[in-house]
């Protein structure tokens, strides 16, 4: 419940990971208030990333939080045999649930990401949550389906919904069972959600901004919406900015101005213009005065 959010995994100048700057971003993170991490997740640039890399980060970042917050890992993609497979060779015993996206590219029917899911679910070793994000995938998983899932398989926890749909989302939030969790999955509908009926989000900026984001949150949770909507109102811009040249360019820019890792990413994604790096940098200081004000 609360404010997860969805780790970059930074590089140096010469393109391989650096931990160090990982350290600093868990670090920032936990101070900051946050209530979980994702690894690996679309943020951290997972399917550019080498299987050596992914084992690494996962035991970095384990080793780092030394069991302060919980741990989500991202395990999904289109071949399900393959996650299967994956489940069984990594080591998830710092992890309290893995995230496991929609099959894309393949487009599969609701069936096919029924059956897809059900497969992983019977293989995880730990809860799964599901994430729908059809703007990335090239289908949307339906609420039938969802709710299908949520009712009918077992270990199937919650869901990190993406779709930016709001109808969607409270048809899930009204037709699920009373203990499956209904996440946004965007920033800009973390507070609706919540007060829908939502526990919390997975965010790209909150791990930016952990103490404005996770105050924002927090006061949804309790049902306080005008300091909550104040707050989000404050970082809407923010939200918007960081996927203006795609993500994880926009945050990367932000841990940049921030001065807790490079804006490198790997290819086919590209740096973050200096034109939307200042645009950033705007943001971020009036972000950070408005909320201390709201503080």
């Amino acid at each position: 419940m609360g404010t997860g959010v969805a780790l970059v995994t930074p590089f140096k100048n010469d393109g391989s990971v650096d931990y160090r700057s990982l350290e600093q971003i868990i670090e920032h993170c936990i101070a900051g208030g946050v209530d979980y991490l994702v690894a690996l997740g679309t943020t951290a640039e997972s399917v550019t990333l080498s299987k050596d890399e992914k084992q690494h980060l996962m035991h970095t970042i384990a080793k780092v939080n030394a069991g302060r917050l919980p741990l989500v890992v991202g395990m999904g993609g289109n071949n399900t045999q393959a996650v299967v497979n994956d489940l069984a060779a990594f080591n998830l015993s710092d992890f309290c649930a893995i995230l496991s996206v929609s099959p894309y590219y393949n487009k599969p029917t609701q069936e096919g990401i029924f059956q897809h899911f059900r497969a992983i679910a019977k293989a995880s070793p730990v809860p799964v949550i599901l994430y729908n994000v059809p703007a990335r995938t090239g289908s949307n998983m339906q609420p039938e389906t969802t709710l299908r899932l949520a009712h009918d398989v077992e270990n199937i926890a919650a869901i990190k919904e993406a779709s930016g749909d709001m109808v969607q989302i409270n048809t899930i939030i009204k037709q699920k069972p009373e203990d499956f969790l209904v996440i946004s999955g965007d920033d800009f509908t973390a507070l609706p959600t919540i007060l829908a009926g939502g526990i919390g989000v997975i965010s790209v900026l909150g791990q930016g901004l952990p103490n404005e984001f996770s105050k924002m949150v927090n006061l949804a949770l309790q049902g306080r919406s005008d300091e909550a909507y104040a707050i989000h109102h404050a970082l809407l811009s923010g939200m918007e900015l960081i996927f203006e040249e795609g993500n994880p360019a926009g945050i990367k820019a932000v841990f940049e101005q921030l001065g807790l890792s490079t804006a490198k990413v790997r290819l086919p994604l590209v740096e973050a213009t200096p034109h939307l790096k200042q645009k950033i940098k705007a943001f971020l200081r009036s972000a950070q005065r408005v909320t201390t004000i709201e503080r």
